[in-house]
């Protein structure tokens, strides 16, 4: 190559356009060849192994009739279950489910999600740390493998979205509007109300009072909607998550609980008393205790916090996700679309990746390498699979609890001058 063909060749990597064209192609060609199909109730395609055929079949109630919220009660606030509903109504033709324009709409859903991801991410990336790392974060994401098989497993990337459009708007002081994200992604999955607690520590009291209002205020009408609609049933759906015996985690190797996090049968749905039924060996440390301790450490953060800027945000928000992560009683891999981007955007170096990739290859080492060996023993690690799972669950607690510590390390040391001169 000449010196004068250098120059060009760098402007290819430095072409957002054309890096957004690959992102999109390259995922919706991985449609076109793996197209999603559900043939005498065998998965294949791209989305075999995710959730979405479990997904359809409480979408398809809606063609009887019935609906989440009002005939039978939902794990997830009402944003998801709407957008399943409405997407099984239009992909089935003549009242007839269809599992591949299903699967395929969704995926192309998440899709459309994941692009936005992929642009809030380098905006994100470039408010803290300046062009060039905000274009090369974006590369690095279009090529990490767990956002892309996710997109077509389950909807973490909405819940991402939400909480990246929450995070760049409180960065770029536009409260009210981080708020009604926050709310939004709350009434997606309660997690991106975690912001609430970067608002505490970064605004002043008279400002965070005034988001936190918006965003209750937004996602409790909603509830109370959905209650005075479906009563028994939304009432349930509240409790339905935190009802769950512990899965994939220390506490549940602790409790002797060794499968992934699981509702029972479509049919037990129907009755609002087993949203609060617990199906597994009841907590040794209850959720109550592990709260005090996780909770005395995220107030000994808060209270310790010496960095004040956007960085410092992004980076208290990450660190109270993963608290809240490491504090819940289950683990799900897909929880890595929100460990990703936070990651590369607090870590935009080699470490960072490296961290990731580890991550990452853990996840799939449980699911589906592990998990699908289950068969025989209904979904429960057994036998031989014991000691490896084991050892997967420790790898991936002790990388969760080395990020939590970089990044308490970071907030206790004060933005460099020159950090906040940029700023």
């Amino acid at each position: 190559m000449t010196t004068s063909e250098r120059p060009g060749g760098l402007a290819l990597l430095r072409d957002f356009r054309l890096l957004v064209y690959l992102f999109v192609a390259f995922r919706l060609m991985l449609l076109m060849v793996y197209q999603p199909v559900l043939t005498e109730g065998v998965e294949r395609g791209i989305s075999a192994g995710g959730d979405l055929t479990y997904y359809q079949a409480l979408g398809a109630l809606s063609l009887e009739g019935r609906l989440p919220f009002r005939d039978f009660w939902s794990e997830f606030p009402p944003i998801w279950p709407a957008m399943y509903v409405t997407v099984a109504q239009l992909t089935s033709p003549g009242g007839v489910p269809n599992y591949t324009a299903f699967a395929s709409l969704m995926g192309l859903i998440m899709l459309a999600l994941d692009t936005l991801n992929l642009v809030l991410l380098r905006r994100i990336g470039t408010r803290l740390h300046g062009r060039e790392t905000g274009l090369a974060l974006a590369w690095i994401y279009a090529v990490l493998l767990a956002p892309v098989i996710f997109l077509w497993w389950t909807f973490e990337t909405l819940v991402a979205a939400t909480l990246l459009l929450a995070i760049v708007t409180l960065i770029e002081e536009r409260d009210g509007r981080s708020a009604v994200w926050a709310a939004l992604g709350g009434l997606v999955k309660f997690v991106p109300l975690v912001v609430l607690g970067a608002v505490w520590r970064f605004r002043d009291w008279r400002a965070a009072l005034r988001y936190t209002v918006i965003a209750l205020a937004i996602f409790g009408l909603v509830y109370a909607a959905l209650i005075a609609w479906g009563g028994s049933m939304a009432s349930a759906s509240l409790v339905a998550q935190f009802s769950k015996s512990s899965y994939g985690t220390v506490w549940a190797l602790i409790d002797g609980n060794l499968t992934t996090g699981i509702f029972g049968t479509l049919e037990s749905r129907f009755d609002p008393a087993t949203a609060s039924q617990s199906l597994g060996n009841p907590a040794v440390i209850p959720a109550w205790l592990r709260l005090i301790v996780f909770g005395a450490f995220g107030l000994y953060a808060f209270a310790q916090t010496r960095r004040r800027d956007a960085q410092g945000v992004v980076a208290f928000v990450a660190l109270t996700l993963l608290v809240f992560f490491l504090w819940s009683q289950g683990w799900s891999p897909q929880w890595l679309v929100l460990i990703v981007p936070l990651t590369l955007l607090n870590f935009p170096n080699k470490n960072g990746v490296i961290v990731l990739l580890l991550l990452s290859l853990i996840a799939f080492t449980e699911y589906p390498l592990l998990f699908i060996r289950t068969g025989d023993s209904g979904g429960v690690i057994t036998g031989s699979l014991v000691l490896p799972f084991t050892v997967l669950v420790l790898a991936r607690t002790a990388i969760l609890v080395g990020l939590v510590a970089a990044l308490f390390l970071k907030l206790r040391r004060p933005a460099p001058a020159a950090e906040v001169a940029h700023a």
